[in-house]
């Protein structure tokens, strides 16, 4: 199972805010309200930064057992 099919059905709001340096990522789960944030270097691409959001996102949902 990828990420795509773990997150598939869900609403994922993805915010990008430059701090300096860095990218602070935001992401939220509308369902249940989870909210993850991470960093990066500006230099990354946006998609990878999303895709980190998201790996961190799935991590904590799973925790939660709110998804398998």
């Amino acid at each position: 199972m990828n990420i795509a099919d773990s997150l598939k059905n869900r609403e994922i709001i993805v915010e990008f805010f430059p701090v300096g340096s860095l990218v602070k990522v935001t992401a939220m789960d509308v369902a249940t309200l989870t909210e993850i944030s991470i960093q990066g270097p500006k230099t990354a691409s946006e998609e990878t930064l999303k895709l980190n959001a998201l790996k961190r996102l799935e991590y904590v949902l799973k925790k939660k057992a709110i998804i398998q």
